[in-house]
């Protein structure tokens, strides 16, 4: 499985996220643990949570328009409701779209299909400048 999504983002690469599915306004990732992703309880930190949640629920928001070259975060709330052992897959729905603002929301699930963490989002959409 490649990591990365469909877009090129550095720090989405070095933590190992990958792309599973995208499709108009769904996004499902997944992120193997690793020891560098630990807290010091030994389960996933919850910053990498948040990581893996911000990039699907903006990546779902970008699936809605294929001009879009990127999105930025605006705001973004987590909810954590179990710790996160063991390899993690998240998944983002686009929720409403106007111009170039997105909101989205979705989950970190286990393996087992537990919710981990639930979080909602608002996106500005980036485009490519004019020649």
């Amino acid at each position: 499985m490649k990591v990365g999504i469909d877009i090129p983002v550095p720090f989405v690469e070095h933590l190992g996220i990958c792309l599973l599915e995208k499709t108009e306004g769904l996004v499902r990732l997944k992120l193997d643990a690793k020891k560098e992703l630990e807290n010091s309880w030994g389960s996933i930190h919850g910053g990498v949570i948040m990581t893996l949640l911000d990039v699907a629920l903006a990546s779902a928001g970008r699936s809605l328009d294929k001009k879009c070259n990127g999105a930025v975060t605006i705001e973004l709330k987590t909810n954590f409701i179990s710790v996160a052992n063991g390899n993690v897959l998240a998944q983002g729905r686009a929720q409403r779209a106007g111009r170039s603002i997105i909101f989205s929301e979705g989950e970190v699930i286990n393996q087992n299909g537990d919710i981990l963490a639930k979080g909602t989002g608002t996106f500005k959409l980036i485009y490519p400048k004019d020649p």
